[in-house]
């Protein structure tokens, strides 16, 4: 058990690295900055796995080595309390009066109905009771018998250390299982579009090792209508989703989802984490080619006010590479201008407004190269394949004209979601191993184990009977109540068998 406490400690620490530094099955952006700030100490940060702590060969390896630790400490134990529990509670001491709660009480009864009476008594209190008779001899040479009791109660005092210890194990073996065979998406979902569960469409996607693409169940979710409440301080009190789910091709099922009321279907879950706003655009080109309302999901860089940054690429609106057209630019939810410079003053859309940049030339998205969808890339600018060609404050209604007769028309805006898709098959077993911890860690604090012996001998001259009783607990130092308790409910007991029958026959 030593070796256990030793790996338990370890593994503690092994954790803290993954609470400390950013962790790519979080978030791989956060990894990537972390590496732009520090671009010394993090390669040899990565080569010790501290991005992956939890799964890293020296985490795993601290895992194991704790479960089979616990194996080894547990099972043993447990054969050996299943054998103590077939076992009779021990014969009593020679001398009860070394034990450290002793007491002689004098009755009149005979020895075994003195004995009777205890055994009654300890009953009462749920303690097994073993009856038996021991050989005495004398110095003179004669030999005779003596009655005594055995009894003893808490054996689930050991039970309860034993499920807790098993309940780690069952924890344990249910986190790594959740971890091998479950798997979580995110994906923003704007208001009237809708997702399959399939990892290409998640913008962030992590699963365990037995985990493959079919094995995602088949179910597309569609986000109707959003909506956001706050409080007097404008903190978030709520987030609500009208959302529809079914099998592919199917028109969905409607429901309603929030913060902490995922829907729950097949073993899965769809949870709202965030929300946004998606500004919209009407773009028309001078020889009369439109597109009606077009929008992107702007990030929230300002959780209190909802300020957000984003940008919209519409690749294919000029008639080559080298004339795609794309936004970037700033949403307001309401709107608040200073010096020319907007800002949000409120994360409800009371007065929605846009500070957009147009850009025209070559967006490299098919350059093979990763880029953000919610950002242009700075690389192409630079090089001046992405040129500027106007920028505006818009608010709903307003337009911005470029130089080339393009008409850009800022609409209004529709509320994005973000959800988080998880599949966990190892959280039932989680939650039963966790309240049977919690059961064995009760089980082990609140009970006792105890023992009592009480022998029954002759008293000389008036055929009365002396009761020699102790207690012995293991544990506690507070037994002296508990048994000064006993020997008062004994005599009382006692005195009560052994008074004489009141009344009688009337004459």
């Amino acid at each position: 058990m030593r070796t256990a406490i030793v790996l338990l400690f370890l593994l503690a620490l092994a954790a803290i690295p993954g609470s400390l530094l950013p962790q790519r099955s979080l978030s791989q952006s956060n990894v990537a900055q972390y590496f732009t700030d520090h671009p010394t100490l993090a390669p040899l940060l990565d080569r010790l796995y501290l991005f992956d702590v939890f799964s890293s060969p020296w985490f795993a390896a601290v895992y194991l080595l704790l479960f089979v630790s616990l194996i080894g400490c547990v099972l043993p134990r447990a054969l050996e309390h299943a054998r103590a529990l077939r076992t009779a509670p021990p014969p009593a001491p020679r001398r009860l009066t070394r034990l450290p709660d002793s007491a002689e009480l004098a009755t009149a009864l005979p020895a075994a109905a003195a004995l009777d009476t205890v055994e009654e008594e300890l009953r009462v209190r749920r303690y097994r009771v073993v009856r038996r008779e021991r050989a005495l001899s004398s110095s003179a040479g004669s030999s005779g018998t003596t009655a005594e009791l055995s009894a003893e109660k808490g054996a689930l005092k050991e039970t309860g250390n034993l499920v807790f210890h098993l309940a780690l194990v069952g924890l344990l073996l249910a986190l790594a299982g959740g971890k091998l065979w479950g798997y979580e998406g995110s994906i923003l979902v704007t208001e009237g579009q809708r997702f399959c569960n399939s990892f290409q469409q998640y913008d962030t996607y992590s699963s365990g090792a037995l985990v493959e693409g079919s094995d995602l169940t088949p179910i597309c979710v569609g986000l109707g209508d959003f909506r956001a409440e706050y409080e007097e301080d404008l903190t978030a009190s709520s987030f609500t989703a009208d959302i529809t789910y079914g099998a592919p091709g199917e028109d969905g099922r409607p429901t309603t989802i929030g913060v902490n009321d995922p829907l729950r279907v097949d073993g899965d879950r769809v949870y709202v984490t965030g929300h946004g706003f998606s500004p919209t655009f009407t773009v028309t080109r001078p020889d009369g080619f439109r597109i009606d309302d077009v929008s992107a999901p702007f990030l929230p860089t300002d959780q209190r006010t909802l300020a957000s940054e984003g940008a919209l690429k519409l690749p294919d609106l000029g008639a080559g590479t080298d004339d795609q057209f794309a936004l970037q630019g700033f949403f307001a939810p309401t709107g608040l201008t200073q010096g020319g410079i907007l800002t949000s003053i409120d994360p409800r859309p009371l007065a929605p407004q846009v500070a957009v940049v147009a850009y025209q030339g070559y967006l490299g998205l098919d350059s093979g190269l990763p880029q953000s969808v919610y950002s242009l890339d700075a690389s192409q600018i630079e090089r001046g394949r992405l040129t500027e060609v106007g920028r505006s404050n818009l608010s709903v209604g307003e337009s911005l004209t470029l130089p080339d007769g393009t008409t850009v028309t800022f609409t209004g805006y529709k509320e994005f979601a973000a959800l988080q898709f998880s599949h966990d098959p190892g959280q039932v077993w989680v939650l039963a191993a966790a309240i049977a911890v919690l059961a064995g860690l009760l089980g082990m604090l609140l009970l006792r184990r105890e023992r009592v012996f009480a022998r029954a001998a002759d008293r000389p001259g008036d055929g009365g009977t002396v009761l020699e009783v102790a207690a012995l607990t293991r544990g506690s130092g507070d037994s002296a109540p508990r048994f000064t308790a006993l020997t008062d409910d004994l005599r009382t007991a006692l005195a009560a068998r052994a008074a004489p029958p009141t009344g009688g026959t009337p004459a």
